[in-house]
C-alpha cells in the first residue's frame, strides 16, 4: 500500500540535519512510501537535499515561512504561526495530501494544532499519547502518557479501547490483554476514578485482565496499560532515569581498574546485544491517539535512526487501518453502552494549555 508521510523538518533539537537523512533512509527501506517534506527553503540545500532528488516524484518539498519554536506557547503557535512548519504538515493530512504526520517538534503545540485542525473522533474526548516499551516478554503500550494529567474514569475507558485498537492494528493481537495501573491488583484498590474505570473496562468488551501494578510494566504482563496522564508520565521519566542509571553503573565498574577493563573485552558481545535491546531509540514514536488522523511525536533528542523508527511507526499506523479501527470499535461500544461521557475535568501543564487554546481558537 502506498503511504505519503507529511514530515515537519524543522522540529525538534536538531531539525533538517536529522529529519532530511531519516526521510532517505526510510525511502530506501520501504519502496512503496512518499515523503512531503515540509520546512524554510533554506532547509532543502545541500547534501541531503541532492540525495533526496534521486527519489524523484516519492519527494515532493513543501515551503513553509515559519517554525514553532520548542519552548514556544501553544497559543502563540496556534494564532501567531499558522504557515509553521507544523501547522503546514498537519493541514496536509486534513486536506488529504498526507495520510500521517510526524513532527518532532513542541508536544504541546503539535497536539493543541493537530486537535483543533484534525479534531477528535466520535465518542473521544481527548487525544491520549501512547508509546511503546520493551519488556521481557516482548513489548508493551502505555497510555496516557502526559496529555491528560486529570481523567474521568471515562477517559480512562477511552484510552483503554483505543490502546487495544493500536495493538490490533500494529501487532496484529487479536484481543490484547488491557490493564489498569493501579497501587495493587484487588478490584478494591485505587482511587475513586480508577475503581470505577475498573469497573468500566471490565464491561467493556475488551479483554481485560484487571489491575497491574508498577512493577508489571516491564514482565509483559498485558499488552496495554492504562493510566491517567500523571501517573504514566511519571513512570515513563523514573524508568528513563532507572536505566540511565544503571548504564552508568556498568560503565563505572567495567572502568574501575585495569583488571576490570580487561574483563570487559570477552563480555563486549553480551553488552552490545543488551545495549541493543534496551535502546530507547527502537521505541521512538509516540502516537497521539483519538484524533481524525495519524499523528506522531518523535523525542525531539531524536538521531536519524530514532526518527526513522517513527517514521516506520507511522506507515504502520497506517497500512493497518489504526484511525479506522479506533473510529469504528468506538461507534461501536457507544451504541452499545450508551456512556455517560464526562470532558468537564481540567488538564494541566502543556494539555491544559493545549486545550484552552483550542477552545478559543
Amino acid at each position: 500500500m502506498d503511504v505519503t508521510i507529511a514530515i515537519d523538518c524543522m522540529g525538534g533539537d536538531h531539525g533538517p540535519s536529522v529529519t532530511l537523512p531519516a526521510a532517505c533512509e526510510f525511502l530506501r527501506s520501504d519502496p512503496e512510501a512518499r515523503v512531503v517534506l515540509v520546512g524554510l527553503p533554506e532547509a532543502f540545500v545541500g547534501v541531503h537535499a541532492e540525495e533526496l532528488r534521486a527519489f524523484g516524484d516519492r519527494v515532493r518539498i513543501q515551503h513553509a515561512s515559519e517554525v514553532v519554536a520548542m519552548d514556544e506557547a501553544p497559543a502563540l503557535a496556534m494564532r501567531a504561526k499558522k504557515d509553521s512548519s507544523m501547522r503546514v504538515a498537519i493541514d496536509l493530512v486534513k486536506n488529504g495530501e498526507a495520510h500521517a504526520v510526524i513532527s518532532a517538534g513542541n508536544t504541546g503545540a503539535l497536539m493543541a494544532i493537530s486537535r483543533f485542525v484534525l479534531k477528535t473522533l466520535p465518542g473521544i474526548d481527548r487525544p491520549a499519547i501512547v508509546q511503546v516499551l520493551p519488556t521481557t516478554h516482548g513489548q508493551t503500550y502505555m497510555l496516557d502518557l502526559g496529555a491528560n494529567v486529570d481523567c474521568t474514569a471515562d477517559h480512562l475507558l477511552q484510552f483503554g479501547i483505543m490502546g487495544a485498537m493500536l495493538v490490533e492494528a500494529v501487532e496484529h493481537i487479536e484481543r490484547p490483554e488491557v490493564g489498569l495501573l493501579n497501587i495493587g491488583t484487588e478490584e478494591i484498590k485505587g482511587n475513586e476514578v480508577v475503581k470505577q474505570a475498573g469497573e468500566l473496562l471490565r464491561g467493556s468488551g475488551l479483554n481485560f485482565v484487571g489491575n497491574v501494578e508498577g512493577d508489571d510494566i516491564y514482565t509483559g504482563v498485558c499488552q496495554v496499560i492504562v493510566c491517567d496522564g500523571f501517573v504514566g508520565n511519571v513512570a515513563l521519566k523514573a524508568s528513563e532515569g532507572l536505566g540511565l542509571m544503571l548504564s552508568t553503573f556498568i560503565k563505572e565498574e567495567f572502568r574501575r581498574s585495569w583488571f576490570t577493563r580487561l574483563c570487559a573485552l570477552p563480555a563486549l558481545p553480551i553488552l552490545k546485544r543488551f545495549r541493543r535491546r534496551a535502546d530507547h531509540r527502537r521505541y521512538n514514536g509516540a502516537v497521539l491517539l483519538g484524533l481524525r488522523g495519524v499523528v506522531v511525536k518523535s523525542h525531539g533528542s531524536a538521531d536519524v535512526f530514532a526518527f526513522g523508527q517513527a517514521l516506520l511507526r507511522s506507515a504502520g499506523a497506517v497500512r493497518n487501518q489504526l484511525i479506522e479501527r479506533i473510529e469504528r470499535r468506538m461507534i461501536d461500544y457507544i451504541n452499545t453502552h450508551s456512556p455517560a461521557l464526562d470532558a468537564g475535568l481540567p488538564m494541566t501543564g502543556e494539555a491544559q494549555a493545549a486545550n484552552q487554546v483550542v477552545r478559543t481558537a
